[in-house]
């Protein structure tokens, strides 16, 4: 008996289509098809995190008539299961030809000639495009549930995770559609940030607290209409430890996935006056107990609570950050924030690098305002999971609205402000259902 050929399909699998079962018919005829499984972190190297979980689409996959066997594959790049497998074919949709995969299939067929393997361009399936099953998923939007979970897989897949701050459903809309290319990868933020400043300030209010939780969830409820990315929260202090506990029931049950709270205590002041307003921290005690009470409020495993360390900002060093992010973890913190007003950026830099030789996996999220010239690779490589672009949609925002209002007044018409305004039909088209 002649052994059968061995065929290796490399799939995403996230929304299994007409196009997909296709290529596994035509692999089939080939021989014995093992299908590698893109793993979440192999897909979000080169586009948005797959709405399934790796477990979930091999488990598709493994039930799929012609597959013989699922492996994951953790990496864009085929050769390391290639040379472990040493396939005769390799059958691939003939859209790799270009675009981002267009070297990856290069390197394909260079690996597998070196045992007189062959690939297989299966002509791509008419009329059937993921990105567009993708936009009408986005159409029709997301769960609580499903929202909930996505940051934790998110920071497990990415190498950095990139937030950028909330305040209107119309900024929560940019942040869910804006992508650029960079070097053929499609570059996109991965959730949002509800910040108490720019809450407040977009109301005329000081960055005090002064705009209550309610107020805040409300205006909140309109990003989460309208987008499907995750959302972390700005806890300020997190308040009384007896409403912290249904701050973050009610934070979980919408779906939120995570909220940063701040070792201070007392009427708040902004982090960025520094020494400048009287900073004071709570006790290590003190805001231990409110994480453990927290996570004792919360329902799922999915929420995180994030513990948000503000020696850097009190004056204090080093030590002291070390003492208190340790403190946290041992209390229950899913993740630890490091907030500094320096313009370096070396005391964040020391400050990650040594947490990261005593624990490696605990998330870090840092708020690069002052330090913005650190490049995301930089903070990567200091051990950064998580960085958020605090108040950038409301600063520009504003001067722009100035300019605008200086041009009516200075013209008396608003004929010298159109470069500085889009279209009215863009920006109609710009808001889903208007049509």
């Amino acid at each position: 008996m002649v052994d059968k050929k061995t065929v290796y399909v490399g799939m995403s699998a996230d929304i299994i289509h007409p196009g997909h079962l296709n290529i596994i018919r035509e692999a089939q005829k080939l021989g014995r098809v093992i299908v590698g499984v893109l793993t979440d972190s192999a897909i979000a190297s080169y586009k948005r995190l797959p709405y399934l979980t790796y477990e979930q689409r091999s488990l598709i996959v493994e039930h799929l008539k012609g597959v013989d066997e699922v492996i994951p594959q953790t990496t864009l790049d085929y050769v390391p299961n290639l040379e472990k497998i040493r396939p005769d074919f390799v059958v691939h949709g003939d859209d790799w030809k270009e675009g981002v995969q267009k070297e990856t299939r290069q390197r394909v067929i260079d690996t597998i000639a070196q045992w007189g393997g062959k690939v297989i361009d299966v002509p791509y399936t008419k009329g059937i495009s993921s990105t567009q099953l993708n936009v009408k998923l986005k159409e029709i939007g997301t769960t609580p549930d499903i929202r909930l979970k996505r940051l934790r897989r998110l920071i497990e897949a990415k190498p950095i995770v990139r937030i950028c701050e909330s305040h209107s459903g119309l900024t929560g809309l940019i942040i869910e559609n804006t992508f650029v290319e960079v070097n053929g990868v499609k570059r996109e933020f991965d959730g949002m940030w509800s910040s108490s400043l720019t809450d407040s300030t977009s109301k005329g209010k000081p960055d005090i607290e002064a705009v209550d939780l309610t107020t805040r969830l409300h205006d909140l409820n309109d990003a989460l209409e309208c987008t499907t990315k995750p959302v972390i929260f700005d806890g300020d202090t997190g308040g009384k430890i007896e409403h912290f506990v249904f701050t973050v029931r009610t934070l979980e049950r919408l779906g939120i996935s995570a909220v940063i709270i701040e070792d201070k205590i007392g009427l708040k002041k902004n982090s960025l006056f520094g020494t400048e307003a009287i900073q004071t921290q709570d006790s290590i005690e003190g805001f231990c107990e409110k994480i453990r009470v927290g996570k004792k409020a919360q329902i799922t495993d999915d929420f995180m609570i994030i513990a948000r360390i503000e020696s850097f900002i009190a004056g204090k060093g080093l030590t002291d950050a070390m003492q208190r992010a340790l403190a946290y973890i041992k209390a229950g913190a899913d993740g630890i924030m490091i907030h500094s007003k320096d313009k370096s950026g070396e005391d964040i830099k020391s400050f990650c690098l040594e947490l990261r030789k005593v624990n490696k996996y605990i998330p870090i999220v840092v708020v690069p305002t002052t330090y913005n010239h650190i490049t995301e690779n930089e903070l990567a490589s200091w051990g950064v999971s998580v960085v958020i672009y605090a108040n950038h949609m409301l600063r520009s925002a504003y001067p722009a609205m100035v300019n605008t209002a200086r041009s009516i007044l200075t013209y008396g018409r608003s004929y010298e402000a159109n470069d500085l305004c889009m279209p009215v039909k863009e920006i109609l088209e710009l808001i889903p259902g208007t049509k």
